[in-house]
């Protein structure tokens, strides 16, 4: 178990004070803090070698090789392959950048199969790639009482008309995690690729794309202690067989060809020292056996945490929780917990939280086709409580007892 107190110190946001106190933050969900190695990283990057991609010149070259390291740690970090490893803007636009090309592929009698438990940036670029290729669009249905995926649904859904099958690893609303390797496993059973968004699970536990078993993998480093880039992890195979939308003079080699335009240098120097800051609390002869050490840790750590938070919540009837409770079920969740009151709305209650310097976000939080389906649509969303690492139990009592105060 890494040391709590140590960590908390090496976030400079963790140090501030608002409304007198010290912020809990319990918004990560929405983007978590950075610690000091990220941003001396990116402001090194702005002063030392900023200059942009394949000069002949010093900085150029700089540039070039710390651009490239952050392509192996995150490599490191999904046990992929460097030049198999995309950046972007955020994962939405990867996404949307990767289906517009796959949308090519499909013809009228296929299908994309979609989830009512994903953000929707795993929705709807999946479904406007079908619309305008004249394919169908299915979605697996999900358990309102406990929010999880109905299988018998996804296993009828599946069939050979299916190309793609696009699945959620962490619900960044309810924190379900779906079995993804064993779903991974069935669509390919039935010809379909699988597109997994890890972008609410990176910073709760491992990830392991060649274990996994699937096709592309999205995550957004902001998520996990980085700045505001995402990342695409794809089969080679496949990034070099599907036909990017890109400019001429753009190369054709992996992974440039899906990397078109001029990138955010100085965030991929950040994305670098986060993987980088990952690592620093695990063990291992390598970066990719400490990020795995570390991970384990930081999922082992935050089980406490959501326990409590749910032990805390089950005592105030008040509140109704969505998803997973009690023990058993803790490993099928991330530790984030929305919740809902007869009496007041979501934006009420996070409010009331916001007076008293505790962060939380409130509405659809971009879980749309959830929020439909629970019926919490137009009537404010939900109010989400994410715990990531740096939270600490006195922080979950602190929520708890401002929770009474309401």
């Amino acid at each position: 178990m890494f040391d709590v107190a140590a960590v908390r110190r090496q976030f400079p946001a963790l140090q501030r004070t608002v409304l007198g106190r010290g912020p809990i933050f319990l918004d990560g969900p929405g983007g978590t803090q950075v610690p000091q190695r990220v941003v001396d990283a990116m402001v090194y990057y702005l002063t030392a070698c900023n200059a942009n991609h394949g000069g002949a010149f010093a900085t150029s070259r700089e540039s070039d090789l710390l651009t490239r390291e952050a392509h192996l740690a995150v490599a490191d970090l999904l046990n992929g392959d460097p030049d198999e490893v995309v950046f972007g803007q955020n994962m939405t636009s990867i996404t949307f950048h990767l289906s517009r090309s796959f949308a090519r592929t499909l013809r009228p009698g296929d299908a994309v199969l979609v989830t009512r438990l994903d953000h929707d940036a795993n929705v709807r670029p999946w479904a406007l790639a079908a619309r305008d290729a004249g394919a169908e669009v299915r979605f697996v249905e999900v358990h309102a009482e406990d929010c999880t995926l109905d299988l018998d649904d996804f296993a009828r859904k599946l069939d050979g008309k299916v190309r793609l099958v696009a699945l959620t690893c962490a619900s960044n609303a309810v924190g379900t995690r779906p079995d993804v390797k064993r779903l991974a496993r069935l669509a390919h059973d039935a010809g379909a690729l699988v597109y997994l968004d890890a972008v609410h699970h990176a910073p709760h536990g491992p990830i392991d794309v060649r274990d996994w078993g699937c096709d592309f993998l999205a995550c957004s480093a902001y998520k996990f202690f980085g700045p505001h880039v995402g990342a695409l992890w794809g089969r080679r195979e496949l990034l070099a067989e599907l036909s990017p939308y890109k400019v001429r003079p753009a190369p054709e080699t992996l992974p440039d060809r899906w990397m078109t335009g001029t990138q955010n240098h100085e965030g991929l120097a950040g994305v670098a020292a986060a993987v980088d800051y990952l690592a620093s609390l695990g063990t291992g002869a390598d970066r990719r056996q400490r990020l795995v050490s570390a991970l384990s840790a930081i999922q082992d750590y935050e089980a406490g945490l959501v326990r409590r938070l749910l032990a805390g919540l089950a005592q105030r009837p008040r509140f109704r929780v969505w998803g997973i409770q009690g023990e058993e079920g803790l490993s099928r969740r991330a530790p984030t917990v929305s919740i809902a009151a007869s009496d007041r709305t979501p934006r009420q209650i996070a409010e009331h939280l916001a007076g008293r310097a505790i962060f939380a976000w409130d509405g659809n939080v971009y879980a749309l086709e959830l929020a439909e389906r629970l019926g919490l649509e137009g009537h404010g969303g939900f109010l989400r409580l994410g715990l990531v690492h740096y939270n600490t139990a006195e922080e979950v009592e602190a929520t708890l007892r401002a929770l009474d105060e309401l």
